[in-house]
This record gives structure tokens, sequence and C-alpha cells, in this order.
């Protein structure tokens, strides 16, 4: 009988190390995706950050994660930050990409066969997680009122491009509107 438990903790002990080992490759197992255009391979998660290098539509892209409308991928030797709309996620295989895009947009804006496709991004900003994690930062305050200018040069500036003031009424108050509206809460 002595014998019998140091095989059945052994054989515990091996189930447990292939469990774990399994566990852990599915956790680090990473989403995949193919690219539905030729998009720029950025530094950063911003339009204007520096390009370091490009996808081609069609490029398979290993996602490694997400922040607001931006996927950080790697594709190949080339890692960086792509616009979330130029990366269908998951497998693409036997389908047309291009047509694919074409089908969803043209759902999505009741436009389908008119060429005129228009696509949005839907990000509503920072998620619970980075406003817990946000912790005041002078120095990019600094950076953003470094931005600021005068209301001469606003205007000035308005009127080389020839823009015009637009008055724009604020919405009614719904509670104002509807009295009863504020009660039902």
């Amino acid at each position: 009988m002595s014998k019998a438990k140091p095989a059945g903790l052994l054989a515990a002990g091996v189930a447990l190390v292939l469990g774990a080992a399994l566990a852990l490759g599915a956790a680090t197992a990473q989403e995949t995706g193919t690219a539905l255009k030729p998009d720029d391979v950025k530094a950063e998660p911003f339009k204007d950050a520096k390009t370091v290098g490009r996808i081609a539509k069609g490029d398979r892209v290993e996602i490694l994660a997400r922040q607001s409308g931006w996927l950080q991928v790697k594709a190949g030797a080339k890692r960086g930050w792509v616009r979330m709309l130029s990366v269908r996620r998951g497998q693409a295989a036997g389908t047309n990409v291009g047509q694919e895009v074409g089908g969803i947009a043209g759902i999505a804006t009741g436009r389908a066969g008119t060429g005129q496709v228009v696509s949005s991004t839907g990000v509503r900003g920072l998620s619970e997680e980075e406003l817990k994690a946000a912790k005041f930062d002078e120095a990019e305050l600094r950076r953003a009122e470094a931005f600021a200018v005068a209301a001469a040069a606003a205007q000035a500036f308005a009127a080389q491009g020839k823009l015009a003031v637009r008055e724009i009424a604020f919405l009614a108050d719904p509670k104002a509107a509807n009295p009863q509206a504020g009660a039902r809460r």
C-alpha cells in the first residue's frame, strides 16, 4: 500500500504540471488577424506618431494589445500600432477580405452598391482600468497648455481659412420639456 500512494502522488503531480502548462499556453496565446487594407505601422497609438513600417492588404498579424481605436500588432519583423479598422480579427481563410469589408460597411452605412463606403470607429474614450490607473502628469499638462493660442490668433487663422462664425443653439433640457421625465428616476 505504501507504494500505491507515491505512484498516485506522482500521477497527480504530472497531471497538475501538464494542466498548468496547458493553462499557461492558453493564457499566452495571442489573437491573430488579417490586414484589410495597406496601412502604416506606428511607434505609438497616434495618427501623428513615427511610422516604423507598413502592412499590406492580406498580411497576417498577431494582435498584442488594444488601446482606444488602435491595435498593437506584430507582422513579421514589424511591431507597432495600426488603426483598428485596418485589421480583421480572427482567421480570414477562404474569404475575399475586400469584398467582406465592402459588404459590412455597406450594410452599416446603408450605402451598399453605391461605391460611397463610409466607416467610423466607435471609440468611447478611456476604459475603467485606464481611469483607475490615471495619475496627474504636470509635464503633459504643460505640453497641452503649450498648444493654446490667443483669441486674436485663432480669429486670424479662421479668417485666413475663410471660416465663418456659426451660432449653434444649446439642446433643450429634456426635464424642462417634460417635467415628469425627472420624476421617474
